[in-house]
């Protein structure tokens, strides 16, 4: 019999190259085994055991899968992850021309998916200050709602860009969209 699910500590099992060994500690990859002959041994938790007498791990034990769960989640919540945003169809390849009226003085052409990404950095990072203020143990309500607004009128100031973006639902809205 091999095992399919977590062991916990003091589980005793048998592998084919060290013996009979005790789990003396579980990690979210692997478990530390103190086998007779070899002492300490670390082998992943998928390596084949033979389980001589299980010990269920504590209820509360955290798998890698949540921990990977939790991750994501958090990432996508406040670590700025960005969605893909198309930019307009149109747009692709073109550039933009910031022509100075002093005609001595030269022009600078930018790539527009470089100043599309940009803007898009922009907005997310609002978005992620969006999610800040709403979590902040510290503002009053009346604060965040000031501080919201703010930011509503920043992304008013910004639909200027929303040609540039392929799909409506990723566009910047203002005060008068609410």
């Amino acid at each position: 019999m091999t095992n399919s699910e977590l062991l916990g500590i003091g589980s005793r099992v048998k592998h084919t190259q060290y013996g009979v060994g005790v789990i003396t500690k579980v990690a979210p990859t692997n478990y530390q085994i103190t086998f007779i002959q070899y002492g300490n041994v670390e082998l992943p938790i998928t390596a084949q055991l033979e389980v001589i007498e299980a010990v269920q791990p504590p209820k509360d034990t955290v798998t890698l899968r949540d921990v990977e769960r939790l991750l994501s989640s958090l990432l996508e919540k406040w670590g700025g992850l960005q969605e893909v945003v198309e930019l307009g169809e149109r747009w692709k390849g073109g550039k933009i021309i910031i022509q100075p009226a002093d005609e001595g003085l030269q022009a600078k052409e930018i790539p527009i998916d470089v100043f599309f990404h940009k803007i898009v950095m922009a907005r997310d990072r609002l978005r992620v200050m969006e999610q800040q203020i709403n979590a902040h143990t510290k503002l009053s309500d009346e604060e965040k709602v000031n501080l919201q607004q703010y930011i509503t009128r920043i992304y008013g100031s910004l639909t200027t860009f929303n040609l540039l973006f392929k799909n409506k639902n990723h566009q910047f809205k203002g005060s008068s969209a609410d």
